[in-house]
């Protein structure tokens, strides 16, 4: 048992990347409002900033910049919340983009990787780093994975994004048993369609686009997958590590039809390019088929 669990005055400590939009500013509210420390991490400044102006720059929070896929720039943010809270009891890898798109046959390789630099090196980075904090405190720690059900199964994303997901799950098992040792716990979420920047769509768009395909008959909120990244950061789940957890509102249940819904996958509409989600980098088409 943790020093933390027998000696809960003890304030925590999360890192939380991707963490000025979407489902990690969910996350950083819920973490704040529960009485962690928090250090959120964004590549998008101006998102930081209002962030930060949102929370009222409480002592218990910290914005740095952070491009997920440079190794310098993670041990940063890792270091952020070291330096400022004493430790780091808690990484949630959320850090995402849409990624490439088109047909297989048309995708830029350059696009191609710049996907999975951001969706799995970042995780990886976020891993390897956020693990070496909590080893050197000795007291365990949990690491929560932001994957989606595109992961899970074929017909839910684009094709970059989809595999890209799969790893970052399959990534999550093996660390998940690599640090178990260190009582360092490694799971991941897998949301569904969820009401973020991301997706790019009116709430109505959204439901119009899932009806007959989503059971649950309410959109997902960011707020729905940041309760379940903080029942995974908390003692709750002490004796959970390595799941891969679905918060999609019967996605899979229903046999996961989400390219019937053609604005989930820009690539069966003839368009080819690469989405940068909220980083405040240019999404592109590069061209259209057809």
């Amino acid at each position: 048992m943790s020093s933390l669990i027998q000696n809960p005055e003890l304030r925590r400590s999360v890192l939380v990347t991707g963490g000025a939009s979407g489902i990690g500013l969910a996350s950083v509210h819920w973490f704040l409002d529960r009485g962690w420390n928090v250090v959120a991490a964004d590549l998008n400044e101006q998102s930081g900033e209002t962030l930060t102006s949102s929370v009222g720059s409480p002592a218990n929070f910290r914005f740095i910049k952070t491009d997920v896929s440079q190794e310098d720039e993670i041990v940063a943010a890792v270091d952020c919340a070291v330096d400022s809270f004493g430790r780091l009891d808690c990484l949630v890898n959320n850090a995402g983009i849409g990624g490439a798109f088109g047909p297989v046959t048309e995708i830029e390789t350059e696009d191609w990787d710049y996907t999975f630099e951001i969706l799995v090196r970042g995780v990886f980075l976020g891993t390897k780093h956020g693990s070496r904090a909590m080893i050197r405190q000795g007291e365990g720690g949990s690491i929560v994975n932001t994957a989606s059900v595109g992961g899970l199964r074929s017909g839910g994303a684009p094709q970059a994004y989809s595999a890209a997901k799969a790893a970052v799950i399959m990534f999550g098992q093996s660390s998940a048993a690599e640090l178990a040792t260190n009582r360092i716990r490694v799971n991941t979420v897998c949301p569904g369609v969820i009401a973020t920047p991301l997706v790019g769509a009116s709430a109505e768009q959204i439901s119009d686009d899932l009806r007959g395909i989503q059971p649950w008959p309410d959109i997902g909120q960011p707020e729905d997958v940041a309760e379940v990244i903080g029942f995974l950061a908390s003692d709750a789940a002490r004796f959970i590590t390595g799941a891969a957890i679905p918060v999609d509102g019967g996605l899979l249940a229903a046999g996961m039809r989400l390219d019937e819904a053609f604005g989930n996958n820009a690539g069966l509409r003839g368009l080819v390019g690469v989405n940068r989600g909220t980083t405040g980098g240019k999404s592109t088409v590069r061209r259209r088929i057809g």
